[in-house]
C-alpha cells in the first residue's frame, strides 16, 4: 500500500526542486527518499527506480518550460516572438537550473514523441513561419536557435561571462538582434 503523502506527481515536484537544489545529476531515488524520510521501497509504488523519476522530472520541465513559452509568445510574431521564447529558456535556466537540464535529457523516441518537446518544436516552427524558411531550412533554424538558447544559458550558469566587460545582458540582446538578422537573411539551400 502507498504511503500515505506520497503521490508519483509529489514526488516528481520534489525531484524537480531537489534538482534545481543539487544538480539534475544528482537526483536519485535514494535522495528523494531521504527528502521524505522514508525508505527507498516505498517510492517504488510511485516511479520504477531512479531513472523513472528522471525521465519524469524530464518530461515535468519540458511541459513547465512549454508552457511557460506558449503564455509569452502568445500574440507575438517576428522578433518580439523570437525575443520572448528565448527569454523563457534563459529565464527558466536561471530560475530553475536542475530543471532545465533535465529538459535537456536524452528521451527513448516513443516519450520523446509524446512529450512536450513537441510543443516546443511546434513553437520554434511556428516563429520561425514568420521568417518564411521553408525545409530543410527551418531544421537549421530549430537546430542553431536550439544551440544558441540552450548553450547560451548554460555557460552564463556556470560564470562563463562573468569575468569580463561587456556584461552578458548586453550579449545576449546582441545575439537575439543577429539571430533576428541571420532569420531575415537566411542563405537559401540552392535548388538542384
Amino acid at each position: 500500500m502507498a504511503r500515505v503523502g506520497l503521490s508519483t506527481e509529489r514526488l516528481v515536484q520534489a525531484g524537480a526542486e531537489l534538482a534545481d537544489e543539487v544538480g539534475f545529476e544528482q537526483v536519485t531515488a535514494s535522495e528523494l527518499a531521504r527528502r521524505f524520510d522514508v525508505k527507498v521501497a516505498s517510492l517504488y509504488s510511485h516511479v520504477k527506480n531512479s531513472q523513472d523519476l528522471k525521465t519524469r522530472i524530464a518530461l515535468f520541465a519540458l511541459e513547465e518550460l512549454a508552457d511557460r513559452a506558449a503564455d509569452a509568445v502568445a500574440g507575438r510574431a517576428g522578433k518580439d516572438a523570437l525575443v520572448a521564447f528565448a527569454n523563457v529558456y534563459r529565464d527558466y535556466g536561471r530560475e530553475h537550473p536542475g530543471r532545465a537540464a533535465a529538459a535537456r535529457m536524452k528521451l527513448d523516441p516513443e516519450t520523446a514523441a509524446a512529450s512536450a518537446g513537441v510543443r516546443h518544436a511546434q513553437m520554434t516552427r511556428a516563429i520561425l513561419r514568420g521568417y518564411d524558411l521553408r525545409e530543410p531550412d527551418a531544421t537549421h533554424a530549430v537546430r542553431l536557435l536550439g544551440s544558441v538558447f540552450h548553450g547560451y544559458s548554460s555557460l552564463e550558469l556556470a560564470g562563463g561571462f562573468s569575468h569580463s566587460a561587456p556584461d552578458s545582458e548586453e550579449t545576449w540582446s546582441r545575439i537575439l538582434d543577429a539571430l533576428d538578422a541571420l532569420l531575415c537573411n537566411w542563405p537559401t539551400e540552392p535548388t538542384p
